[in-house]
């Protein structure tokens, strides 16, 4: 559904929800002038598993720092089920936090790195075994627990890291790019055994990571961070198909962005020229700005329709030349040079072996998406 903001506003209060269990509050960080953290608000349910998603030096990892108790916030207040956290050191605070290294003792086996932090808070020998038992159980690693770490793959690794980290029944559980030590296959297969462990342990999570498809998979909301600030909070579906800003729209996903101006502003639909095109891009609803305002309309690869012979629609096509072909198994991305000189990416889903010959390098071809297939953002 196609939406724009006329004015973007920076992090922009959280819903008033009762629920909320953590809440971070007009939280800021900074180093000798520098802002890492910018007066950032949030609400984060019980039992949710929340994403804070961004680039390098987006201030994802100050703010864990700061929940965990590792930095100090310049100012605000952190709350974790009705307690101020922000005066409490870190061993303190019930909340542990996962690192990407995993941090395990070498020399240590996995029910003993397990049984470590239930030790140092003086729990019985018969306490203790009965908790390292649960969590062998919950990562299924009871096969595994006369080992070290050596002595495990990289996802047992992880599995006994995360059992460590949830022993002592944290309120909250901080994960620092969990999959960053994780090669690709590994680490979709981990993302959903995480997922399932963390919801079985029905903790509260908090993770940071700079992957978007991690993110997508194993958090039930994300906010976007960049330079400091947060640009949307939403659901993993909502972040992208109804991005609020041009950074969300092309940070998540590949979208291909159209710069024009408003033309026809109606209530039951809206016509945007671009340069990019020879006719008016055609919205099918009304939305809320006004006509001569200077819009992005973005499109994802996904929405758009390739094809040899002209589509029948009378709205939203153009005819260009084939550039350039990505080719990725399950689908291949077009990269279609329109007759402006502006490039349009097309997904071509490969249900069959071959399916994509008959196009190829150097075709005309037409590109044509739905009325409601993209999102009109402010330029």
């Amino acid at each position: 559904m196609a939406q724009i903001e006329p004015k973007l506003e920076r992090n922009p209060a959280p819903t008033v929800d009762n629920g909320a269990y953590l809440s971070i509050v007009e939280v800021r960080k900074e180093f000798d002038g520098f802002v890492a953290v910018d007066d950032v608000s949030l609400d984060i349910r019980q039992g949710e598993i929340f994403a804070l998603l961004g680039g390098s030096g987006s201030g994802k990892s100050t703010l864990l720092r700061c929940l965990g108790g590792f930095e100090q916030p310049t100012k605000g207040r952190i709350t974790l089920d009705g307690q101020l956290m922000n005066d409490l050191p870190p061993y303190e605070r019930p909340i542990n936090m996962m690192f990407q290294s995993y941090a395990l003792f070498p020399h240590m086996t996995v029910e003993q790195n397990i049984a470590f932090g239930l030790k140092q808070d003086g729990l019985s020998k018969s306490a203790i075994a009965k908790r390292v038992g649960e969590m062998l159980e919950l990562v299924q690693l009871g096969k595994l627990a006369k080992r070290k770490p050596h002595q495990l793959s990289g996802g047992q690794q992880q599995r006994v890291a995360l059992a460590r980290s949830l022993a002592k029944g944290p309120k909250l559980l901080l994960l620092d790019e969990p999959m960053g030590a994780l090669d690709k296959k590994l680490r979709s297969k981990m993302q959903l055994e995480l997922v399932n462990i963390i919801e079985t342990s029905g903790v509260t999570c908090v993770m940071v990571t700079h992957d978007q498809e991690e993110a997508m998979t194993m958090a039930t909301r994300v906010a976007l961070m960049d330079q400091g600030w947060i640009q949307q909070v939403g659901t993993p579906d909502e972040i992208y198909e109804s991005p609020t800003s041009r950074f969300a729209a092309e940070f998540i996903g590949s979208i291909n962005s159209l710069e024009g101006k408003i033309d026809e502003d109606r209530a039951e639909y809206v016509t945007i020229r671009s340069p990019a095109l020879e006719q008016a891009i055609y919205v099918g609803h009304g939305i809320s700005g006004y006509e001569g305002q200077d819009v992005v309309f973005g499109v994802r690869p996904e929405k758009v329709q390739i094809s040899k012979s002209e589509p029948h629609q009378p709205h939203n096509k153009a005819q260009g030349r084939i550039e350039d072909i990505a080719y990725f198994g399950s689908h291949s991305v077009f990269h279609v040079r329109l007759p402006s000189g502006a490039k349009i990416m097309s997904n071509f889903t490969n249900q069959q072996r071959w399916a994509s010959e008959g196009m190829t390098w150097g075709d005309e071809v037409w590109v044509s998406w739905d009325d409601n297939a993209g999102v009109v953002l402010v330029s």
